[in-house]
Parts: C-alpha cells; sequence; structure tokens
C-alpha cells in the first residue's frame, strides 16, 4: 500500500530526473556528452557508480566515462571489452523492460571475461531485494529512429538506498537510458556537422565536399531537419526539410515550403518558438501534423552561411520527444493520483487547496475601506505590499481571496466548499466480503462522487474510505445540497460479484478561506463530518 509520503519522494525524483535529461543536450562536445551521463547518474538517478560504455567502429565496447569514484575511473577508462563477451552479459539475468539485471548468483561466471569491471566491497545482503556488491545493472543505449542499433551500454552499481530499485526505479533509468542515447546520437550528429562548417570556410574543394557530406547528413538523419531563410521578408520560410520530418509531420517536402514553423507551431506554444529562432535557441513545443493532430518536438538552431560573404540560413534539428512526454505525464499522474481509484491524492489535493489561499485573511467590508483610506499614497492604494484591486477588499495583488458563507444560512456568500466524506460500515464489507470487494466499492464511490459533481469541482481520495469534495461558488443552501445528493447516490446499492452491498456516508462541510492552513481547512470539514456523524447516532438510538 503507498504511503503518504511516497507521491512527495516521487515528484521530487521526476524534477531531479526532468533536470539531469535537460542537462544531457546541453554539452558542446561528445566527450562532455558522455561523461554529463555518467554524472547524470549519481547526481539524479540514485546510483553511487555510473560507467558508460561507446560501441567503437569495430563494434567492441570502450570506456568512454566514469563517475562516482576516481580511483575506479583512472582504472578501467579508455580500457575496451569485445562485442561478444558484451553480448553474453546482455542476453545473461532478468530482464527489466530494456534493462539488464545479473545477479551475484550469476555473475560470479563473468569475473574472468574481458569487459573491464570493478568490485566494491560490502557485507553480504540482509533481505531479498538488498543490493549485493556483486550484483550487475545495465542499461543499453539503442541510436534513435526505427531501428535497435545499440550505441553503448551503461552500467550503475550501488544504489543509494541499499536496494535493487523497484518498478519506479527501473522506469527511471530506462528512460534515462533512452534519452541518453538520443543525446549521443544528436552529439555526433553535431559533431559531424560541425566538422562539414570548417570544411566549408577553408577552400572551394573543401567546400564541395563538405557539402555533400552535409548534404547526406541532412538528408539521412535519423531526426528531423530543415533549412529556413534567415532575414528579410521571408524570414522563417523553409526553404528545405529531410524525409525524416516530412514523415513525422505528414506532409510532403512541396507543401513543406509553404509553411514556416510559426505556421505549424501549436497556438499555445507560438512565444515559445519566437523566443528560441535566433541561434543556439532551444525549445520544445508541438507542431501540428497533416491530420489536424499534434506533435512534441525539441528543436535546436544552428545558423549556415551559404559562402563565406553569402546570406544566412537558420538550420533546425526537430527531435520526436512524443514519448518523452507521454512519460512524463504519466509519471506525473501516478504520483499525484491514487492508484486505486484515478482521483487526485491527498498531496494533490493539498496543493490545489494551497495554490487557492494565502496567509492574508480577508477583511469585511467596512475594514476595506478604513484599510483604503490608509493606504492612499498620492499615487495609488498600497498597503503591506498588496494592491487593492476592487473596492471590496476580495483581490489583493491580482490575487482573489476565498471567503466564506456567515453561517449555515445562506447569507448570499459564495464561497469554496470543502466537503469531507467518510464512508460508514465500509469497514464490515472488508471483514465479510475481503479487500477486492472493498477495493470495488471505493471504486464505484469515486465513481457517483465524479458523477455528482459539477465539471472543474475536485473529487480527492484523501486515504482509506475518506474522500474530499473542493466545490467552488457555492453558498451555504448550495453546500447542503450537494452533500445531500452525494449521500443519497453513495447509499444506493452497489453490486460486486453478483452481489449487492451498501454503504453509509456522513459528510461534513468547511469553507476555504484565506487566512487559514491547508490542514486547518481540512481539519474543519473533518471536525463537521465528525459532529454529524455523532448527532445521526444518536438519532438512531433514541429511534431504538
Amino acid at each position: 500500500m503507498e504511503t503518504e509520503s511516497e507521491p512527495y519522494v516521487r515528484l521530487a525524483t521526476l524534477r531531479q530526473l526532468h533536470q539531469v535529461v535537460a542537462e544531457l543536450n546541453t554539452a558542446r562536445s561528445l566527450a562532455d556528452t558522455l561523461q554529463t551521463v555518467a554524472d547524470g547518474i549519481v547526481t539524479g538517478i540514485g546510483y553511487e557508480l555510473a560507467c558508460v560504455n561507446l560501441v567503437r567502429p569495430d563494434g567492441d565496447l570502450v570506456v568512454a566515462a566514469f563517475a562516482g569514484s576516481a580511483a575506479a575511473e583512472a582504472l578501467i577508462t579508455g580500457r575496451v571489452g569485445s562485442r561478444a563477451s558484451w553480448d553474453r552479459r546482455l542476453g545473461m539475468g532478468e530482464g527489466w523492460g530494456d534493462l539488464r539485471f545479473i545477479p551475484h548468483t550469476e555473475g560470479w561466471v563473468l569475473i574472468e571475461d574481458d569487459v573491464p569491471q570493478w568490485h566494491t566491497d560490502g557485507p553480504e545482503p540482509r533481505f531479498e531485494d538488498e543490493w549485493h556488491p556483486h550484483d550487475r545493472l545495465y542499461a543499453p543505449m539503442y541510436a534513435s529512429g526505427g531501428g535497435r542499433e545499440l550505441l553503448g551500454v551503461i552500467s550503475v552499481d550501488r544504489p543509494r538506498n541499499g536496494r535493487r530499485p523497484g518498478p519506479w526505479g527501473q522506469e527511471a533509468l530506462q528512460m534515462y537510458a533512452s534519452q541518453a542515447g538520443i543525446a549521443i546520437s544528436n552529439a555526433r550528429l553535431r559533431a559531424n556537422m560541425q566538422r562539414a562548417l570548417v570544411r566549408l570556410e577553408r577552400e572551394q574543394q573543401a567546400l564541395r565536399a563538405s557539402e555533400e557530406s552535409f548534404r547526406q547528413a541532412f538528408e539521412y538523419a535519423p531526426s528531423g531537419m530543415a533549412i529556413a531563410e534567415m532575414g528579410g521578408d521571408q524570414h522563417g520560410r523553409l526553404l528545405r526539410t529531410n524525409d525524416a520530418l516530412c514523415r513525422l509531420l505528414g506532409r510532403p517536402a512541396s507543401a513543406m515550403r509553404r509553411y514556416s514553423f510559426a505556421d505549424l507551431v501549436h497556438p499555445e506554444d507560438v512565444g515559445t518558438l519566437l523566443r528560441t529562432s535566433a541561434e543556439g535557441g532551444r525549445a520544445e513545443i508541438r507542431l501540428g501534423r497533416r491530420d489536424g493532430t499534434y506533435v512534441w518536438v525539441s528543436l535546436r538552431n544552428s545558423v549556415v552561411a551559404d559562402t563565406a560573404d553569402g546570406p544566412r540560413f537558420l538550420l533546425t534539428h526537430v527531435e520526436d520527444i512524443e514519448d518523452r512526454k507521454r512519460h512524463e505525464l504519466q509519471l506525473a499522474h501516478r504520483a499525484s493520483h491514487d492508484a486505486l481509484t484515478g482521483l487526485p491524492n491527498s498531496a494533490e489535493l493539498r496543493a490545489r487547496l494551497s495554490a487557492r489561499l494565502c496567509e492574508r485573511p480577508h477583511a469585511p467590508y467596512a475594514s476595506d475601506i478604513d484599510a483604503l483610506d490608509a493606504a492612499y499614497d498620492g499615487d495609488g492604494y498600497t498597503a503591506d505590499g498588496f494592491g487593492f484591486d476592487t473596492l471590496g477588499g476580495r483581490s489583493y495583488d491580482h490575487h482573489v481571496h476565498m471567503v466564506a458563507p456567515g453561517g449555515d444560512v445562506d447569507d448570499g456568500t459564495k464561497g469554496m466548499a470543502v466537503l469531507f466524506c467518510d464512508l460508514d460500515g465500509f469497514k464490515s464489507i472488508n471483514d465479510r466480503f475481503g479487500h477486492q470487494t472493498g477495493d470495488a466499492v471505493l471504486v464505484e464511490v469515486a465513481r457517483r462522487l465524479t458523477t455528482g459533481v459539477r465539471d472543474g469541482d475536485t473529487v480527492a481520495r484523501l486515504g482509506g474510505d475518506e474522500f474530499v469534495v473542493l466545490a467552488d461558488g457555492l453558498g451555504a443552501a448550495d453546500a447542503a445540497d450537494l452533500a445531500v445528493r452525494l449521500r443519497n447516490a453513495i447509499i444506493l446499492p452497489i453490486r460486486v460479484g453478483g452481489r449487492g452491498v451498501r454503504v453509509g456516508a456522513s459528510f461534513g462541510i468547511g469553507w476555504a478561506e484565506c487566512g487559514m492552513s491547508v490542514e486547518e481547512v481540512l481539519q474543519s470539514a473533518d471536525q463537521r463530518m465528525y459532529v454529524e456523524k455523532r448527532s445521526r447516532s444518536k438519532v438512531h438510538r433514541r429511534a431504538g
């Protein structure tokens, strides 16, 4: 069962993963990229040692970068292991997706092969999933594009938590290895193109040879490439695109010449594109396909001169990052949503509440008038760093204050109702029919709650059989009516495994109000729920 702290740990890990992936494409050379790959394992993925083994032209793998131990780096950097030995390792052990884990019980047969390796010292494991000093974990890196060309292998050792990685850690390492392969491919491509550009500037004969080399690198690059006009009335117009970019966008080259990237970009990403349409600019944006859909891409711009004194053109490298973006969204969703019901979890609920609250409580109308008078300085109304946008005092510095109705009687005030829901009789269902039936009941209750609220309202699972509903723009009577509707929806029989089961529901209505903390808001609704539950219990006892 997921603990309450795990979503925060996942979010922190996700931020670190995003950071090290972003740094992969900032290196200036292939050597810098390889070292950045190794450093990213240590700084962001959670291992103490990392080694990058790169495939050479002859097929063997050389230790190209190391991180985590200066002694081990001096011992094995530059040493070569045969491709046959590496193929043997990548065919042993356990397959974790693209990863390959060889436990110490099998890895002893590899001690004498020619792959450069090091051995760490440490005690024997005490637990089943504890990392053994001779355990081996490899993450293959493949070239971008449709094939599975092996670029190299990342080997890691000594997880910082001392445990073999679980599904979350395996997915993070595999995703990082995939992005590292793309970064290395891009670094090689950039290096080839930069060498071609140097030759272009030296002499005419080298210019012709380099043009052919550049044409091939451009046309046959595994990722999208485009050349656009730079300056003049046609600035940004696409002059040439390669097959990879045309396939990515589903548009023929003849049609692409009628557009610029500004014509193809998603409306929400126009500003991002304009800010990065210069030399060295980078951007992650969405480009429109011919079928009307959009694909996430990473753009990188370089300026290329046609001749020594001729016009300059913008060379743009376009990398398909749709899979990475989808993974990021999936990882973020998992970290912020309940695995069973799919509802926002406790951490996400608190984040949404926190975004609406500030530390400054809303003052009554008359007090706002006094504050305005006291704050007038001749140029405008200011007080304690807040700008009064409305005379009623509901908005300070463009923050709309949360206010609550004055009592249980509807006084016309609208606010954000916080409905705390606790299921009655749920434990007996678990005890009588088992946790599988209990889980099915929770899923159905979540569905009924979600169906019973408006678009834009939040239904979250706080934990166990407790749910919270956030509904903005309600008065006291509206909130009471909503609680009744939701309770009536929950108490209807729930069919599970051919039987009908029932649960009751107790609701407590609190209000989110500026000046309160998130915990105070939730505790207020929780306390009202318990007051209602005790009141109903007394009524039942009298009736009995």
